[in-house]
């Protein structure tokens, strides 16, 4: 990486990059920060957050109104689009700035390439205490595929615990349904950590939805769904595999004697002749 990428990192980059500051602090913005139109910035192709609270918006544009942008918005120079600025970190400052009516914000122009870019908006949004886990899990996992971190170099540089992070990036095991569920606020991470490597895992997920089932109760349910079998990391990753092939939900049941049996389920016809074409190997899994 460049030897320009900016200290603060880290711990310190909630300082560098934060939102709103509290109101005794109006009127010292950074003696480094530049104007430019609202319409001058793009958001950050590299944004890890795909859903932003509008409620959290809303009480951060109220603030903006009563207060005005304290803390500048990092930007660096644009070379995608028109706008001359792309936004570093301070994505939710500039939504909230455009709710607010404001025609122009403080900025801040660091010297960044796309790696350093991307590396910060990863840290920038897992430091927030807001970020969905499953937002959280795929920083962890971009900061290990994209720069080499192994879990003990996340922990250490996301200030967090191993187990923490190790059980976060769990979570990216599960079907992607229930992954939907988690996101989407109908599971915690805590009901869903259970079912990771259970091959009827989406219907327990359904099951724990509807009867909205305790901790104990899930892990008794558990017990109930796997006393016919187990499962062991090579067939886990079978299924997956099998299920990113396909498209469609696979469970492997795989007895203590090594027999057992695959279950595929479709939702619609199409689904089903396409089941039907892999297995004539039509086409090729």
């Amino acid at each position: 990486m460049s030897s320009k990428k900016p200290k603060g990192l880290g711990k310190g980059l909630s300082a560098l990059f934060g939102d709103q500051k509290k109101p005794e602090n109006k009127g010292k913005i950074d003696s480094n920060a530049k104007k430019a139109l609202i319409g001058e910035l793009v958001r950050n192709k590299y944004q890890p957050r795909t859903i932003f609270d509008e409620n959290k918006i809303e009480e951060l544009s109220q603030s903006i109104k009563k207060n005005g942008i304290i803390q500048p918005i990092a930007v660096r120079k644009n070379t995608f689009s028109s706008e001359p600025f792309e936004i570093v970190a301070g994505e939710r400052r500039w939504l909230a700035a455009q709710k607010a009516g404001l025609h122009e914000v403080p900025i801040i122009i660091l010297e960044l390439n796309d790696s350093e870019t991307l590396e910060i908006a990863i840290v920038e949004n897992i430091q927030r205490e807001d970020l969905n886990i499953i937002e959280e899990a795929r920083g962890y996992k971009r900061l290990n595929d994209e720069f080499g971190y192994d879990q003990d170099k996340i922990a250490k540089f996301m200030s967090k615990s191993r187990s923490h992070v190790s059980n976060t990036l769990r979570l990216l095991n599960l079907p992607k349904d229930i992954i939907a569920m988690i996101e989407q606020g109908e599971l915690t991470a805590g009901q869903a950590r259970p079912l990771i490597g259970m091959p009827n895992a989406s219907a327990i997920a359904e099951e724990i939805v509807s009867k909205k089932l305790s901790a104990r109760s899930i892990e008794n349910l558990k017990k109930r769904n796997t006393k016919s079998f187990t499962i062991d990391p090579n067939i886990f990753d079978l299924q997956r595999e099998l299920e990113r092939s396909l498209g469609l939900k696979v469970s492997i049941i795989n007895k203590k004697n090594n027999n057992g049996k695959i279950i595929v389920a479709y939702k619609n016809l199409d689904q089903l002749e396409l089941i039907s074409n892999k297995l004539k190997n039509k086409s090729k899994i």
